[in-house]
């Protein structure tokens, strides 16, 4: 059989012998991604052995499926799951819509002055760490002044001030809205940036046929936008698991714990705090093939449905 290429057609090696400025340029990434991106998966190995930091890799007692059959079965655990579902869940609804609000508000914005302000103070509490962030939120929700219960009990709403962080079934609002005032305007640039993609015909035709503004919007703004939205949705349905680690240990507390933990931070608690590496270790393996397998899949429906995908 030839596999020789159609005459006229170049081969693999031939077009990147074309590139070879950007082949090379990409080589310290490739090594980058190789020794601190697949490397340490040999690390996986971990979660199949009873791991004793004083014995040598090779020299650990295999288990098998034990650690992940423990974790299937811990209350602790399945309460963790849930807590990072509901958290990646709020924070993906939330995140979405408030962009996307935000994004077309801005867009039909016609004073360029009162736009540019809107969007820098949209913008700055995203370059605030989270450490700076949380100790903000801590003293806004402070039963003792914060100006949340102030505005609360001054407009009558409650009569008594509310220990926002320490019941636990307020963290997850909590931390949704946090998550949105620290990104909704860093979010809304790729939407933006769609934005100026959509002719402006389009507009201009729908102006002269009648159409209102909200008729704009929704007949061309938003379609024009649905790649955006398929992209960035297949993304985000992969990183479900990852419903983030700097708020929720910096908001947590023992009065939360129950609502406040996820993955992340049982990975941490059992692995660098109690020393179980082989359960952590099985925990953040979990994650990831649950994360691959969710993305793939978001991709593949997106692709049966002749939506845009990811590849």
């Amino acid at each position: 059989m030839n596999n020789k290429p159609p005459s006229g057609e170049k081969s693999f090696f031939q077009k990147l012998l074309q590139q070879k400025a950007l082949v090379f340029m990409s080589i310290p990434f490739l090594i980058w991604l190789f020794v601190f991106k697949y490397l340490p998966l040999w690390g996986w190995t971990i979660a199949f052995q009873d791991f004793k930091p004083a014995k040598k890799i090779f020299d650990q007692e295999w288990v098998g499926l034990q650690h992940f059959t423990f974790l299937f079965q811990d209350e602790h655990f399945l309460r963790v799951m849930r807590n990072t579902l509901a958290m990646s869940f709020i924070n993906l609804v939330l995140g979405f819509v408030t962009a996307i609000v935000l994004a077309i508000l801005l867009n039909e914005l016609r004073n360029l002055m009162f736009k540019r302000v809107v969007q820098t103070i949209s913008y700055l509490p995203h370059f605030i760490s989270w450490v700076v962030a949380a100790s903000i939120i801590s003293t806004a929700l402070s039963a003792d002044g914060g100006i949340i219960n102030e505005l609360l009990m001054w407009f009558g709403i409650i009569k008594e001030p509310i220990l926002w962080l320490g019941e636990g079934e307020y963290f997850w609002g909590i931390l949704g809205v946090s998550e949105v005032w620290k990104n909704v305007g860093w979010n809304t640039i790729i939407y933006l940036a769609a934005m100026t993609m959509i002719d402006p015909s389009q507009y201009e035709a729908a102006e002269i046929d009648g159409a209102g503004r909200f008729q704009r919007i929704w007949n061309i703004t938003l379609p024009g936008l649905k790649p955006v939205f398929i992209i960035l949705l297949i993304m985000n349905i992969g990183n479900l698991l990852e419903s983030g680690f700097e708020p929720q240990y910096l908001l947590g507390n023992g009065m939360n714990v129950d609502y406040s933990e996820n993955l992340d931070i049982f990975v941490l608690k059992y692995g660098i705090q109690m020393g179980n590496f082989s359960l952590s270790i099985a925990a953040g393996m979990f994650k990831t093939v649950v994360s691959f397998i969710l993305l793939f899949t978001a991709n593949h429906i997106a692709k049966r449905l002749g939506e845009d995908r990811l590849f």
